[in-house]
This record gives structure tokens, sequence and C-alpha cells, in this order.
């Protein structure tokens, strides 16, 4: 089965320059909004389609990399020379003859899909008048559209070179998106010679309906006739509608589209080829967590096909195993990160742990990891306290793991190059619960902090004597924690006792010296 083994785009939407490779089987893209997963996804479906129609109804303007065009207008002098091109290319993984060739950005022999949008070289002259007469303009009316595979011959998507369906759960509520998807799934599934007969067999039948069932009522009529539609626009494709229990898929609710939809396609791929590249942009809408777990199950069980899976949802990003994710961000870059050197026992890990914060983790520059309630809730005053900003406003994240996990998240950060301040406690002992465990996954950029007093062994114990006149407040009253011994009252109930410290005395709250170090560094 052929599958995408490399993209590269040019100019296209929020991409200057990118290229990545690509998985055989799974390929996660995470990523933050705007951060480019829905234009990769659009560029390989707009590749395979070998539509100019679908091109010129998104418009050259909504196609086209805004600083190219900017930089280009911004220029004093505007040739014909300097301006930009738009390509998309897929390089696949196995050969095909009629694919193969050199006509690539990369001038190398393989095989491939290209499409491009260059300056129409039969209207040289009349571009170089436009950018004399309004140089404010950009000139897209005197771009040329062209599909072309590598070996520089032409193509439609009459007969696709690769087989690609695009769900895109975000658009589930509209008809239009719901009808190209049947489309889609029509084309995928049928060979052009057996969806040239159908049509053909269908328009037939509409015209002998007319014949034989509208007869007697024409016959009453006098001018005109009632007739059936017959072009184009009502031809099968336009009728067709996918059912389950004799249930139109378009009758069922926003969760039950998304989950159908994916999983018929899915099902088509399990015992032949029917689709070679499933491209899911957001799976998660609409998904109850049950379906969701459904939904992952069976993404897991299909091993034909390639599938490119765009998702803001932590639990399919872990699930689906991290090794085969590429996480995207929102500045300009030139390739995704990737996930596929991350140790096979923390990709396990996160595959079976419980806690759903990795995709926060993963988006975010700057964090502080944090092993309780407790914790999570101080930290945010602390903050504030301490560096007299919010830790939002400083583009940093707290972050709830459980203290077994700060190894596996501390791995996550030196290869996504992620500032991390993991915060502990001591346990009696700073050298061995601290230093030694953490020493060989901290760096510059990753730091594990805990009291060097192993007196003061847990947080409760440092806010306490830290914070004496604050805590004993919490005692006071009938309603409130009761017991002799306060720091004891503390320990036994942790997230209650931080609750109120900081509903009642944040402003006054002093941070034990190991979280003012942290917070210091992470703030730097």
């Amino acid at each position: 089965m052929q599958y995408i083994k490399k993209i590269k785009l040019k100019n296209f939407k929020k991409f200057k320059e990118f290229e990545f490779e690509l998985h055989e089987g799974l390929n996660t893209l995470i990523g933050d909004n705007e951060s480019g997963k829905s234009s990769i996804l659009q560029a390989i479906e707009l590749v395979a389609s070998g539509s100019r129609y679908k091109v010129e109804s998104l418009g050259l303007d909504a196609l086209f990399n805004k600083d190219a065009v900017n930089s280009f207008l911004e220029l004093d002098e505007k040739t014909l020379e300097q301006l930009p091109d738009l390509h998309a290319e897929i390089f696949l993984a196995k050969d095909v003859q009629e694919l193969n060739g050199r006509h690539n950005t990369e001038n190398v022999e393989t095989t491939g899909l290209h499409f491009s949008c260059v300056p129409d070289e039969n209207l040289t002259h009349e571009i170089i008048e436009a950018l004399k007469n309004n140089s404010n303009s950009f000139p897209y009316e005197f771009y040329s559209i062209s599909f072309f595979t590598f070996s520089g011959e032409g193509y439609t998507g009459y007969r696709k070179a690769l087989k690609t369906l695009l769900i895109d759960n975000t658009k589930i509520n509209s008809e239009h998106a719901n009808n190209e998807y049947i489309k889609r799934v029509f084309e995928s599934t049928a060979e052009p010679v057996t969806r040239a007969k159908l049509n053909n067999q269908y328009r037939e039948a509409k015209g002998d309906f007319k014949s034989q069932n509208l007869v007697e009522l024409n016959a009453t009529m006098d001018d005109y006739i009632f007739d059936v539609r017959s072009g184009v626009k009502y031809s099968l494709e336009s009728d067709l509608t996918l059912a389950k229990d004799d249930v139109p898929l378009e009758q069922r609710g926003k969760g039950q589209q998304c989950f159908i939809k994916t999983d018929f396609a899915l099902s088509r791929n399990k015992d032949q080829a029917a689709i070679e590249v499933l491209l899911i942009e957001e799976p998660e809408n609409h998904l109850s967590f049950a379906n969701m777990h459904k939904l992952i199950s069976r993404i897991e069980e299909t091993e034909k096909g390639q599938k490119i899976i765009a998702t803001h949802n932590s639990l399919i990003s872990t699930r689906l195993d991290l090794r085969q994710s590429f996480l995207l961000a929102t500045d300009d870059q030139h390739k995704p990160l990737t996930l596929e050197d991350l140790d096979e026992a923390t990709a396990k890990f996160f595959m079976k742990a419980p806690n759903h914060n990795f995709l926060e983790f993963a988006l975010s520059q700057k964090v502080i990891l944090v092993e309780g309630d407790a914790e999570y809730m101080l930290l945010e005053t602390f903050y504030k306290n301490v560096s007299g900003n919010t830790h939002k406003k400083d583009g940093v994240t707290i972050i709830s793991v459980g203290g077994t996990s700060f190894k596996r998240y501390m791995e996550v950060a030196k290869i996504l190059g992620i500032k991390t301040a993991v915060i502990t406690d001591n346990d009696k002992s700073h050298q061995e619960n601290c230093v030694v465990r953490y020493g060989t996954h901290t760096n510059d950029s990753i730091k594990a902090f805990s009291d060097e007093d192993n007196t003061r062994y847990t947080l409760e114990v440092c806010v306490y004597q830290d914070n004496t006149s604050a805590c004993s407040d919490l005692f006071q009253s009938k309603d409130q924690l009761q017991s002799k011994d306060q720091l004891q009252s503390m320990l036994n109930n942790k997230s209650e006792a931080a609750f109120r410290l900081v509903e009642n005395h944040a402003a006054s709250l002093i941070a034990p010296s190991y979280i003012k170090e942290a917070i210091r560094w992470i703030s730097e």
C-alpha cells in the first residue's frame, strides 16, 4: 500500500519553508491553535485531489503565505522575478514509474505529486504592467495553478494517484462538509469506471421515472410540465448518504456523526486498501469520554493504511504512542519536533497513566511541576508574592503530575526543549531524593528543587514554619480544622489546609526558600 514519506511546503499558508518525514502507519500532529496542523492536512488533501476547482474555491489569497506576500509588497521596486511561488509536494514511499521523476523542488529522482502556483509565463507582459500600474496589489490573478507528478505529467482527481480521505470533525454541523465527506468516501471506494457506470444508471433511472411516473400528471399541464433535475449538480454523488441501522448520517447527533465517519473509514481499511491515507481533524470533537476510548481502540486496531491525526487532546496523543507524534510550534520553524527518540518505557507510561496533562506540558515553554493538589493551589499564590506578577503573564505553566511521574516529564522536556522546574519534598534526605534521584535528568534548562534542610521534609512543614501565624489561624473556629497538633492536622488535611490558606491569607503567605529559588529561576 502506498503512503506518504515526506511532505514539503513552500509559502503555503503559515509555512514559508516546511518539511517533515512521516511514519508509515500512525502520525499524530499536536500543537496549539495556529500552529499549522489543519494546514498540513489541507495541503495533503489538496495535492492528492488534483483539483483546480478546490484551489479556486479556496482562493489563492487564502493559500499564499501572508509574510511572503507582504514582503513582496513592501519592496520599493517590484519585479516579476521577485514574485513568490507556492509549492506543496508529497514524496511517496513506493516507486511508481508514471509518478517518478525530478519535477520537484529538490530536483531528485523520486516518486511523488506536486501542486504549484507560479506566475503564468504566458502573461509576463501583463504582470509587468500590473506591477507598474498597481504596486500595492498582489497579482494573484496572473498565477497559474498546476498539478503534476514528479515525472512532469499533469493529473486530476478523476483517477487518483493517492487515495486520501479527510474527516474534519470541526465542521460536523455543515451540510456541505457532510456532502463532501460522502463524495470522498464514494470516490475512494468505487473505481472511476464503477462511478461512471453508477452515475449513468442513476441518470437513466431519473429519465425512466419522468417517462413512466410523471406522464399522467404532465398530461394535465398546459405550457409547462414537471421534470426531474439531471444535471451534474444533481448527480448520484449529490444524493448519496451513509446510513447505519436505516438512520442517515445527517440525522444523527454530532458525536455519533464524528464517531461513525471515522469508524467507517477505519473499517474500510481493516482488510483492504480502500483508503491509503486517512486524514482526521480533531477526532475528539463532540465525543463523550467513552466514545473517545472506543475511537482510540479502533485506530489502534487498524493496521492498514497511513493515518495522520491532528489533535488538541492529551488522551488521544498519549494513548496512540507519543513516539508517533509531531509537535508543531506556533512560531516559525522549518520542521516539527518529534518524540520518536522517547524511551519506550516512558512512552508506555503515558499510554497507561491516568493523568492527562501531557499536551498542556508539551505546548508550554516554561513549566513548574508539582506533585499534588496542595502544592498546585499554593504555587499560584507563592509565584505572585515572589515575582510580583502572575505565572500566566510570565508564560509559566503550573502542572500537578504526581511525584512518580517527574522523571517521565523531564525526559520529554529534554527532547522538546521545555524549561522545567520540578518542586518536590526532600522526604528527610535532600541528597538522595532530589540531587541523586533527578541528577541525570537535569541540565541547564531542567532543574529539581527541594528544601536542603532534612527536618523540613515536606511542603506542609515548610509552610507551617514560615507562616506560623497564618497556619494557626486555620484552627481558631469550630468550623475549621481542629487539632491540638496543628502541623499534624495540616499533614492530615493537605488540600483543605492549602485551600484555606490561599482563601484567607494569600497576600501575606511567605514561600519557602527552595520555592522562591525555583520561581526566580523559571521566570528568568
